[in-house]
């Protein structure tokens, strides 16, 4: 099988980057030293190409409406341009599709970024449920077709302060962005800029679309900044330190938002209904979410691997990595309700019952241990 490549492909080669097959991507996982690269994110600014992620535009004098009935969040808390949220879109059965970002430009005009794994399926559902619901709305994927946006995160204590130096023309308009709120630049040297203050690390930073034909350049120039190249290895130890939830490894089709960890981006309290919404308030939360920190050697937490709480009740690891920050082995967990954050808990790695404490979540934020 041929693998899909962003517009960076050879970009990521010319740096000597190690590339795998990442959900059909072609992808890099570092480019010499992933604990540099994780370092570099939390100590000054690294960069991501995460292109292969899909923007979705969103029109028509119907999308608010259309959104209040396809998310779990409510877009009604964005009424001010330029607001983004988090939200989960779930099936009938409140398994979770995909997590994304909706961005608020206008009454007729939002736009999401969706997951590359799952962009497909995604737009394939949109497109379902706007003829269903007959909302007229016009759906247009970004990433594939004509006039693709490309995407680069640059996260970092000095990340946002670097991209001002290769974006001057975006420094008024994005230093006041709190974050979780986006702005559209249209005049710098790499034509019409999105400035999101989102990500996916912990850290500070921006989340920057630019068109696909613009992308290399862009990317070369904060290299030329001092911002540092950072692959797939980087971006995963830094988000589970950051305790944020990964598709298809910490939820998926088969998993509710109640049970990920992510209850907060549920909105259950207004009468507004939503795909997912009955099943959610049937079956409940069935499980916790939580933070693992290995307290004895003799392994690495890694996914799958069976957490046996204090009464005999069992979950598992659905995220585990040994995190450079803390120099601990790390996890996310899926347990029994009966476990809480301070309880002790055992995890089987091969012939081993190890003890691990239960953390509140995130384990690292803007660069500081939260979890000891």
């Amino acid at each position: 099988m041929t693998l899909k490549a962003t517009p960076l492909n050879s970009a990521h080669r010319s740096l000597g980057a190690k590339m795998v097959d990442f959900g059909g991507w072609d992808m890099p996982v570092n480019y010499g030293s992933q604990i540099e690269e994780h370092n570099a994110v939390r100590l000054d600014a690294g960069m991501f190409d995460v292109s292969h992620m899909c923007v979705v535009d969103l029109k028509g004098a119907n999308v608010r409406a259309f959104l209040r009935g396809l998310l779990a969040n409510n877009v009604d808390k964005l009424q001010i341009p330029g607001k983004a949220l988090y939200s989960c879109m779930l099936n009938p059965e409140g398994g979770v599709i995909d997590d994304l970002i909706v961005y608020y430009f206008s009454e007729d005009w939002f736009r999401l970024v969706v997951n590359a794994g799952t962009a497909e399926k995604d737009v394939a559902w949109m497109q379902q449920q706007n003829a269903a619901t007959d909302s007229g709305v016009t759906i247009t994927q970004r990433r594939d077709g004509n006039d693709p946006i490309a995407l680069i995160a640059v996260q970092g204590p000095n990340a946002r302060a670097k991209v001002w130096q290769v974006l001057p023309a975006t420094q008024a308009a994005s230093e006041p962005l709190k974050p979780f709120n986006v702005v559209i630049v249209p005049d710098t040297p790499f034509g019409e800029v999105m400035v999101a203050r989102t990500g996916y690390t912990g850290e500070d930073g921006f989340e920057i679309g630019v068109a696909a034909s613009q992308v290399e350049a862009l990317w070369k120039a904060f290299a030329a900044a001092g911002i540092t190249p950072a692959g797939l290895g980087a971006r995963d130890t830094l988000r589970l330190e950051a305790g944020m939830n990964l598709y298809g490894q910490d939820m998926d089709d088969s998993v509710n938002p109640l049970d990920a960890g992510l209850a907060w981006t549920v909105d259950l309290v207004s009468e507004r209904d939503f795909i997912g919404k009955a099943a959610l308030q049937a079956k409940g939360q069935q499980a916790n979410f939580v933070g693992l920190i290995l307290r004895e050697k003799g392994g690495i937490l890694r996914a799958h691997q069976k957490v046996v709480a204090a009464s005999g009740n069992a979950g598992e690891i659905t995220s585990g990595t040994f995190s450079p920050s803390m120099q601990q082995a790390i996890a996310l967990a899926r347990v029994p309700l009966d476990v809480a954050v301070g309880d002790t808990v055992h995890v089987e790695i091969r012939d081993k019952k190890l003890a691990a404490s239960v953390v509140k979540l995130p384990f690292v934020r803007n660069g500081k241990v939260l979890a000891v």
